[in-house]
C-alpha cells in the first residue's frame, strides 16, 4: 500500500520537473535604419515552443524568426515573447531607431516659362559619364501634375538628373551648364529638393517620342549660353513654396 502512494506523489513532480521556463532572447540586424529598410530579428531563445514578436507600431508577427519594415519614423521597442506551453512566459526587448530616409524630391519646370512638366521621366545617376551614356541608371520616377517626383532610401552624394518627356528635355541644358542636372550632396535623414529645368523640343525635333540624347546637338535659339546660378533667385523661392507645401501635406 504505501508503494502506490509513493508513485501516486512522484508523479506529478516527475510531470513539473519536465515543464522548464522559457527563456526569450533575440539579435537584431541593425538597430538603426530608415524608413523602408529591412530590419532582421534573429530568434535566440531557448525552451519555447511558440512565439509572438510586437514591433512597437501596431504589428505583429508569429513566426520563430521575424523580420519588419517601419513606415514612418521614431524609436520603437520590439517584444519577443516566447511562450513554453500554455502557461509560461518570457520576454526580450529592443529599441529600434527609425531615421527619415535620404530623400531627393525632384521638380520639373520649363525653363523660360517655368511651367510645370506633367509625366516626365527623371532618372538619377551616379556619375555624369553614366548620364552621357544613359548606362547603370539607379532609379526612375514620373512626376506629378505638379511637375513633382520623389526619390527615397538614397545615399548622401551627388546625383545626376535625366529628365525627358515627349515634348521636353534637359539635354541642351546639361551642356550649357552641368548645374541643371547636377545635385547637391543629399543631407542625410533629410528631404532634399531639386529643381530640374527643361526645355521645350519642337515635335519634328523629338526622335520619335524617345528618349535619345543625341538631341542635344539641336542648337536652340537663344541670344546666350545659359548658367544654373541665373535661376538661383527663382530656385531657392520654388524650394521654400515646396517645403512648405510639404509641411501643409504632413499636418494634414
Amino acid at each position: 500500500m504505501k508503494k502506490y502512494i509513493f508513485l501516486i506523489v512522484a508523479v506529478p513532480l516527475i510531470l513539473a520537473s519536465c515543464d522548464r521556463y522559457p527563456i526569450a532572447d533575440f539579435f537584431v540586424s541593425r538597430n538603426i535604419i530608415d524608413v523602408g529598410e529591412t530590419v532582421f530579428f534573429t530568434n535566440n531563445s531557448i525552451d519555447a515552443d511558440h512565439f509572438e514578436w510586437d514591433f512597437g507600431d501596431g504589428t505583429r508577427a508569429y513566426g520563430f524568426d521575424a523580420s519588419h519594415i517601419y513606415t514612418y519614423d521614431g524609436i520603437f521597442t520590439v517584444t519577443l515573447f516566447a511562450y513554453s506551453g500554455n502557461r509560461m512566459v518570457d520576454k526580450a526587448v529592443a529599441n529600434i531607431e527609425v531615421l527619415f530616409p535620404t530623400s531627393l524630391e525632384v521638380t520639373v519646370l520649363e525653363y523660360f516659362d517655368e511651367y510645370a512638366v506633367v509625366d516626365a521621366s527623371v532618372i538619377l545617376y551616379n556619375n555624369l559619364d553614366d548620364w552621357y551614356d544613359e548606362y547603370n541608371p539607379l532609379v526612375e520616377g514620373f512626376t506629378n501634375q505638379y511637375g513633382v517626383t520623389t526619390f527615397s532610401n538614397l545615399q548622401p552624394q551627388r546625383y545626376y538628373v535625366d529628365v525627358w518627356e515627349t515634348y521636353h528635355n534637359n539635354y541642351i541644358l546639361a551642356d550649357e551648364d552641368i548645374g541643371f542636372i547636377e545635385t547637391h550632396v543629399l543631407v542625410p535623414n533629410d528631404m532634399n529638393y531639386f529643381i530640374a529645368y527643361v526645355d521645350y523640343v519642337e515635335p519634328e525635333l523629338k526622335s520619335e517620342a524617345k528618349r535619345d540624347k543625341r538631341l542635344k546637338i539641336i542648337k536652340l535659339e537663344k541670344l546666350d549660353k545659359r548658367q544654373y546660378n541665373d535661376k538661383l533667385e527663382s530656385i531657392e523661392k520654388k524650394i521654400e513654396e515646396r517645403k512648405a507645401a510639404r509641411e501643409k501635406e504632413e499636418e494634414l
